[in-house]
């Protein structure tokens, strides 16, 4: 016979009285509130305490009791642990060997360069949940106002910065400025989050014009390799020739005061002669003959002295024998 058979349900019925269904209800409406009059909260966090729908209190981390559900409920505040957010790119498993999700976020990532040119921005949003009331209840939907916050910010300092700045030299700085800015919103806007770091994990040209951009990094590289070229022969031979001029100076300065010296002795010694010769010209007339002549003599192979009285002295001398 079917259990829905007229006959037998009535039977059924009849085993359960109304008092034992009753007790039943206020036994199982027992526990329900029993159960939910406590909640345990972990170390990272902070327990926030609706009544009724309104902030009460804030229940520090361990064993709390409440009042049963659905008069007071809890929310759960992670303020120790380190959140983030992605953009241009999601980590669908983190570790040794990271995976990431494949497509989709060109929207957030592309941005416009201060000198009109386009990049592909990536970059990583850590922040902490510093004031949980505020965290919770000022603004509605804080996680996606926090994503556009990011974008706002980021297109703002990528705006202001060329291309090339954005790319090599100026990554960390945009960052720092990226940082300060979002901060500065998120006090303003009563976020109740602390900012923790803003990483660019990855700067690059779009992939329709990345090899012209590697082209033209290309040619600006072999540009600065010219110019240091350049410079280290400058540095090699303008100093050289700047020495070897300084040396010649040098030289020339020198035989000029050598000249001058000795033009100077020469007439001092004349001076000295002449005020001798003043004083005695026959004395110095004969030094001066005696000095010439003792210069002379050595360097002469042949001496012959005679009387100057003597008569007749070509024959004597025999010339011929001289002759060489």
């Amino acid at each position: 016979m079917s259990s829905r058979d007229p006959l037998v349900l009535p039977f059924k019925l009849a085993q359960f009285p109304l008092g034992g269904a009753l007790a039943a209800i206020v036994a199982l409406l027992a526990i329900v509130l029993l159960w939910t009059s406590w909640f345990t909260v972990a170390p990272e966090e902070v327990g926030i305490v609706l009544r009724l729908g309104r902030f009460v209190r804030q229940a520090d981390p361990g064993l709390n009791v409440k009042w049963p559900y659905p008069i007071e409920s809890v929310l759960k505040v992670p303020i120790q642990r380190q959140l983030k957010e992605e953009f241009g790119f999601r980590t669908q498993k983190a570790g040794i060997s990271t995976r990431f999700a494949e497509g989709g976020f060109a929207r957030e990532s592309l941005m416009l360069t201060g000198d009109l040119n386009v990049a592909i921005v990536e970059w990583t949003a850590q922040f902490r949940v510093r004031d949980p009331y505020k965290f919770l209840f000022k603004v509605r939907a804080v996680s996606s106002t926090f994503r556009d916050l990011n974008e706002a910010v980021m297109r703002e300092v990528i705006g202001d910065r060329g291309v090339n700045e954005v790319l090599t030299i100026g990554r960390q700085e945009a960052a720092a400025a990226a940082e300060n800015r979002l901060q500065e919103l998120c006090d303003q806007y009563e976020m109740g989050v602390k900012v923790e770091q803003i990483v660019l994990q990855d700067v690059n040209p779009p992939d329709a014009v990345k090899p012209s951009f590697n082209e033209v990094n290309q040619a600006q590289q072999e540009r600065e390799k010219l110019i240091n070229e350049a410079r280290a022969e400058y540095n090699k031979v303008i100093p050289k020739a700047r020495g070897e001029a300084e040396q010649m100076i040098q030289q020339a300065e020198g035989y000029r005061t050598e000249r001058i010296n000795h033009a100077r002795g020469d007439a001092d010694l004349f001076r000295s002669v002449h005020a001798s010769y003043v004083r005695s010209p026959e004395v110095t007339r004969r030094r001066i003959h005696l000095e010439t002549m003792n210069a002379v003599f050595p360097k002469l192979k042949r001496k012959i002295v005679v009387d100057d009285r003597l008569k007749g002295l070509l024959p004597l001398l025999n010339l011929d024998e001289a002759k060489p």
